[in-house]
């Protein structure tokens, strides 16, 4: 029960990353709040568990993640965690440097940041008053380590990245606290349906713990940064991917082999 009467609000949360945060959160005993836009769908869910209510959250709306913060505000009276899962990609037109159109650049960069830019300067507002709250921005792999396309996805990732850790050194001061974890290649439903199995089978080559993550996984690492476990730990970029990123280019080619240097 590490979050025993704490008040958690999650964005994009009927599924994936974001649902299993849902279900460790109201696990450690918050009151969880899901922030979606087919409230239908979040309610079907949050009547499956203990201490669930929802609120509507449109990311295209940039009024409404303002006002799922007071929403959550004015009926729980306060709200100490937020966890900015919203994240958009366009796989089919997000490609790489050259070939990707302004637009799609500007469209993705725009959704991705404004959602945790804006969610998060209402929470501060009311978490100062409070005297403290933990912000955990759902960030990726994919904002540290450039890849060949998804350039605007990487970009907004990394932007997230760096919010994390200046909301941190900017309002320390009221004890709140900001932390980003960075999921890697993770089964959700979105992997399976956008990328294909032999992309999914070279990425993993490139996993030292040689296997996707689980959203469980993810949502274990929230509930630390949520958790008054991690009181002294602000501004950290915490990747959770298998070891993704850390070894020699050429790690997938010679893992599995009894290749001498």
């Amino acid at each position: 029960m590490r979050l025993k009467d704490k008040v958690v609000l999650i964005t994009a949360s009927t599924r994936g990353i974001g649902l299993a945060c849902v279900k460790a959160c109201t696990k450690e005993g918050a009151t969880v709040y899901m922030a979606a836009r087919n409230l239908e769908r979040a309610q079907e869910i949050a009547n499956t568990l203990n201490g669930v209510k929802c609120v509507y959250n449109d990311a295209t709306k940039p009024e409404t993640f303002i006002a799922m913060v007071e929403e959550v505000v004015a009926d729980a009276g306060r709200i100490d965690v937020l966890v900015n899962n919203f994240g958009t990609s366009n796989p089919g037109k997000d490609l790489d440097f050259v070939n990707t159109d302004p637009q799609v650049f500007l469209d993705t960069v725009n959704l991705n940041l404004r959602s945790v830019f804006m969610a998060s300067q209402a929470a501060v507002k009311h978490m100062a008053k409070q005297g403290g709250g933990s912000i955990i921005n759902i960030s990726s792999v994919g904002g540290l380590v450039p890849d060949i396309s998804q350039v605007a996805y990487g970009t907004s990732k990394a932007a997230i990245n760096y919010l994390a850790k200046l909301i941190a050194v900017q309002e320390a001061k009221h004890h709140i606290r900001c932390n980003a974890v960075l999921p890697g290649m993770t089964a959700t439903e979105a992997v399976e349906k956008h990328l294909s199995d032999d992309f999914r089978n070279l990425f993993m080559k490139h996993i030292p713990l040689g296997r996707m993550g689980l959203p469980e996984e993810i949502a274990e690492a929230v509930c630390y940064f949520a958790s008054d476990a991690s009181a002294y730990t602000t501004g950290q970029i915490l990747t959770v991917s298998g070891g993704f990123g850390l070894a020699t280019p050429v790690y997938g080619d010679l893992a599995n082999k009894d290749s001498k240097r």
